[in-house]
C-alpha cells in the first residue's frame, strides 16, 4: 500500500501537483525531468544537502514533511524507505536514486552505480560479546549469527571452516547476543558507540559503505545527457565537501 501511494504521488508530482515554495535553484545546466527517489532515514538530509550544494535543486528536507513527494526545478524529488529506492529506479517509478552501497549488496535489482557521493560513510561488521570465544580469536565450532543483511552475510562467511546459523531480524540486532539468540552479530556501525554500549567488541570487517548514485538502463539511454550532467554535478559536489573537510 505504501509503495503504492508512493507511486501515485510521484506520477502527481510529475505533472506538477506537488511543488517546492523555496524558489529556483541555480541547478546544473541540462539537469530536468528527472524523476530521483531519496533515502529516508539517516542519508536523507546529506542528500538534500548535496543535490543543494550541487546547484541541482533548491530544496530543504522540512519540505518533505508535508508531501513525499515535490517537484523542484523541473525534477520530481520521491522520498521512500531505503530498501525500495532500488525497486522504484529499477522498475522505472524514478529515473535514479540515492542509496546506501550496504542497500545494494542486499538488493538483486538491475540498477548501475554511476557515482560513489562520499557521505553517509559505515561498515559492515562482524562483532561478538566482550569475552566470548569468538572475541578471543577462537572460531571453532557452530555460530548463530543475526543481521539483517543476510546476502552479504553469505558471501562474507562463503569458504570459511566454520559452520554458521544466520538469523534474520529487522530491528536491533545487537540485543541478539545477550537475549541468547545468536552468537554474534553482523551489522552496520558508523562510530561503533552501539556496539560498545551492547558490549560487542568488533571481531572483523565485511564490507564499507557509503551513499551511491544509481540509474535505470532506461533513463541512461532515454535521458542520458540529463542523467549524466546530474551525476557529474553530483560528483563535482562531493568531491568539493570532501576537500573542505580535509582542509578544515
Amino acid at each position: 500500500m505504501q509503495r503504492r501511494c508512493a507511486l501515485d504521488c510521484a506520477r502527481r508530482a510529475w505533472s506538477g501537483v506537488y511543488r517546492c515554495s523555496g524558489g529556483r535553484a541555480d541547478r546544473a545546466r541540462g539537469v530536468k525531468g528527472l524523476r530521483i527517489a531519496l533515502p529516508a532515514g539517516t542519508l536523507f538530509d546529506g542528500a538534500c544537502d548535496l543535490l543543494r550544494s550541487a546547484g541541482v535543486a533548491r530544496i530543504d528536507a522540512a519540505v518533505f514533511d508535508r508531501s513525499l513527494c515535490v517537484e523542484e526545478s523541473g525534477n520530481a524529488l520521491i522520498k521512500v524507505r531505503p530498501a525500495d529506492v532500488p525497486v522504484y529506479v529499477e522498475m522505472g517509478a524514478a529515473d535514479c536514486g540515492v542509496v546506501g552501497k550496504d542497500v545494494l549488496w542486499e538488493s538483486a535489482r538491475d540498477c548501475y552505480e554511476l557515482v560513489d557521493l562520499r557521505f553517509g560513510a559505515c561498515r559492515l561488521v562482524l562483532a561478538a560479546p566482550e569475552g566470548a570465544a569468538l572475541a578471543r580469536g577462537d572460531w571453532s565450532g557452530s555460530l548463530r549469527v543475526a543481521t539483517k543483511y543476510p546476502e552479504s552475510a553469505r558471501r562474507f562467511f562463503a569458504g570459511m571452516a566454520v559452520t554458521v546459523e544466520l538469523i534474520r531480524l529487522n530491528g536491533a540486532v545487537e540485543l541478539a547476543p545477550a537475549a541468547g539468540l545468536a552468537d554474534a552479530v553482523l551489522d552496520i556501525t558508523a562510530t561503533g558507540q552501539t556496539l560498545r554500549a551492547n558490549h560487542l567488541v568488533e571481531i572483523a570487517e565485511a564490507g564499507s559503505s557509503t551513499a551511491r548514485l544509481i540509474a535505470n538502463q532506461a533513463a541512461l539511454k532515454t535521458r542520458s545527457d540529463s542523467v549524466n550532467t546530474l551525476a557529474a554535478a553530483l560528483r563535482r559536489a562531493a568531491d568539493s565537501v570532501r576537500g573542505a573537510e580535509g582542509a578544515a
